[in-house]
């Protein structure tokens, strides 16, 4: 019995004409709500993790995508069987289809002469694909550096069938249709072209008795726990490689890398612009007027500035080589203190007399020349 084609876009809430960007969005949302840090115990919120997970790594990919929209792959007649929808299946199937539509070998067996034969090559090997995840940190945390955990969803190796997809005892057959080449020409007037085998879906080969355990995939889906080095200077939206902590590779290949973007808090004292960090600092009128020494706060504790005479509202002045470090180990930024004057919304009798004694002795009009400079123009 054929398996049962999952509704993918039904499992991350979109419809089948859903964006990239859509799909990303939906799936970004489930992963939170389901993550197992947040549901820790939960094994039905793990499970629809994995489910959530396995759709994203379909509809994120657009050869996958096409491959499933087309019925091809786990789903195609004569694929895995089994009914409903098992996050396991998406593995090996869906990357020999985009292996095969580069013209690259398989997960399955491949032909090694023309059409007809029935020997097989040795697989070629494939790098394992590469993950992306997300974690939070605090402003902190993305100036200094922080060691954080994680829960990555990934594909292993079937450990019942060790990849191949088959029933222990049995091993796959070369397809009938494409004779293991995972192609078939297709005539178009004068021009032949090759699409992935209708029977196989591309993988050359054909699985009669699944493996129990991966319904044929020759992986399962898991969850990989690890501890990660966020390097000091990170922002947000940074992407942090770390290297051979992706998927397992195919027939020996090696592993893919891990990717992970950092989601940084905002500090309700420190603004990250560029290659600065920038801090707000009020100033009383006296303190404008007159100058000062104020405080100020640092990354790593405060110091004093000397406040000038005079000092207009956004006034800035910088201290070198104080701000965050630069990712890669160049140096650090600057800090920008910024002025503002702070003026209160009601006086006071004594405060409303000051001025008044303050505005007798202060000479001249500012605006005079705004109207001279008009006056000129016209004579």
């Amino acid at each position: 019995m054929a398996a049962t084609k999952p509704d993918l876009y039904n499992i991350l809430g979109v419809g089948k004409n859903a964006s990239d960007e859509e799909i990303k969005k939906a799936y970004r949302k489930l992963a939170r709500q389901y993550h197992p840090d947040t549901n820790q115990g939960d094994a039905r919120a793990e499970e629809r993790f994995k489910e959530v997970s396995a759709a994203y790594d379909v509809l994120s990919d657009p050869e996958k995508r096409r491959a499933y929209d087309r019925g091809t792959g786990p789903f195609a007649p004569g694929g895995p069987a089994g009914g409903g929808f098992d996050p396991n299946a998406f593995g090996g199937s869906f990357s020999d289809i985009l292996s095969n539509l580069f013209g690259g070998g398989g997960g399955g067996g491949r032909a090694s002469g023309g059409a007809g034969q029935r020997t097989t090559g040795r697989p070629r090997a494939q790098r394992g694909r590469d993950l992306e995840t997300e974690v939070s940190l605090s402003f902190e945390q993305a100036v200094e550096g922080t060691q954080t955990s994680l829960a990555v969803p990934t594909s292993t190796t079937c450990e019942t069938c060790h990849g191949s997809g088959a029933r222990p005892g049995t091993a796959p057959t070369i397809c009938p249709v494409c004779h293991g080449r995972g192609v078939e020409p297709q005539a178009q007037g004068v021009f032949s072209i090759s699409k992935p085998c209708s029977r196989c879906g591309g993988s050359g080969s054909i699985i009669e008795d699944p493996c129990p355990t991966c319904g044929g995939a020759g992986s399962r889906r898991t969850i990989k726990r690890l501890k990660v080095n966020i390097p000091a200077g990170v922002r947000e939206g940074s992407r942090v490689r770390i290297a051979g902590k992706g998927e397992a590779g195919m027939n020996g290949g090696p592993p893919g890398d891990l990717f992970v973007v950092t989601r940084v808090a905002s500090s309700p004292v420190f603004r990250q612009v560029g290659d600065r960090v920038e801090v707000e600092v009020p100033l009383t009128v006296p303190e404008a007027l007159r100058g000062a020494t104020v405080e100020v706060p640092t990354l790593n504790g405060s110091k004093k500035l000397r406040v000038a005479p005079g000092t207009r509202h956004g006034t800035v002045q910088r201290l070198r080589g104080e701000g965050a470090p630069r990712l890669g180990g160049a140096g650090r930024g600057d800090i920008h203190y910024r002025f503002t004057i702070e003026l209160p919304r009601e006086l006071t009798a004594d405060q409303r007399k000051a001025v008044d004694e303050l505005a007798k002795v202060m000479d001249g009009n500012p605006r005079n020349g705004l109207f001279r400079g008009r006056t000129e123009a016209r004579a």
